[in-house]
């Protein structure tokens, strides 16, 4: 274990991210770049005075728990985690939970469809990446938490927002069935990830509906070919539904497109003109 290289590590990955990234508060008089110790050790679920040992080069070897837990809390990519684990002198095996690392290839492919509303979602429903007219379309992502942004999380919990079902979207009970599937599958993937076995608990305490489904044990999802929104500015729009599979990242992409010359062809124009404003969601 390298004790000065691992602090120094984590250091510097603490400081370059910010608290709207992870969805805590900026605060006032923050003096330190990037994150606090104390939020780094909240985020991971260990104490604050371990991870300020961690820093400090004075801690005993941290268990490989540990190391995940800091992976995640500072959205480390796989190469870091692994870096992480070397410094440790603890071997990286494979990933505990979904990947959340969008390849740069992924999100330029987002911004080269700009007549299609696009977003990439991890295995656990969580928006990860979106272009432009997703975030017309739907909403501005970016403005939300982590928690908020995972759709599989607000399609249950929150299913009127607004007196209607998430984004107005036809498909309700087709998406609720779904996801169900396929977060059966992510959870079987990712058994010890803390993070899948908490949303599935929340999701079965919190909906009858998830709990009904889940109880059915389907794996099998039969894909989702088209849906309409129903949006606040311009009304219903009726788009194809194309998922793209991302295998070695466990992530998909969702590629929302309207028949050329219709009306939702129109519609989806004028969103990516107009963008989010004056739509009564953040931009």
């Amino acid at each position: 274990m390298n004790r000065r290289e691992l602090a120094d590590f984590l250091r510097s990955r603490r400081e370059r991210i910010t608290p709207a990234e992870v969805g805590l508060p900026a605060g006032p008089r923050r003096r330190t770049p990037g994150l606090r110790r104390e939020e780094v050790a909240q985020l991971a679920f260990i104490s604050t005075e371990y991870y300020t040992r961690l820093e400090q080069a004075r801690a005993p070897h941290p268990s490989r728990e540990v190391l995940a837990q800091l992976s995640r809390a500072l959205r480390l990519s796989d190469a870091e985690r692994d870096h992480l684990h070397h410094l440790a002198g603890a071997p990286p095996g494979p990933p505990a939970g979904p990947s959340r690392e969008v390849r740069q290839s992924v999100v330029d492919l987002l911004d080269r469809l700009p007549e299609a509303a696009a977003l990439v979602m991890s295995a656990t429903y969580e928006v990860i990446a979106w272009n432009h007219l997703a975030t017309a379309l739907l909403e501005d992502f970016s403005a939300l938490s982590r928690r908020d942004r995972n759709l599989i999380r607000r399609h249950f919990l929150e299913p009127y927002r607004d007196g209607r079902r998430l984004y107005g979207a036809s498909d309700g009970e087709e998406f609720a069935r779904t996801s169900a599937q396929h977060l059966r599958a992510a959870a079987a993937r990712y058994p010890d990830d803390p993070e899948v076995t908490g949303l599935v608990e929340e999701l079965l305490s919190g909906s009858e509906e998830f709990a009904r489904l889940w109880a059915a044990h389907d794996v099998v999802a039969r894909p989702t070919l088209c849906k309409t929104f129903q949006h606040p500015l311009v009304g219903p729009v009726a788009v194809a539904c194309d998922v793209l599979d991302i295998t070695d990242r466990d992530q998909r992409v969702v590629i929302y497109t309207a028949t050329p010359g219709s009306p939702s062809a129109e519609a989806l124009r004028l969103l990516s003109v107009v963008g989010t404003q004056r739509m009564g969601v953040s931009g």
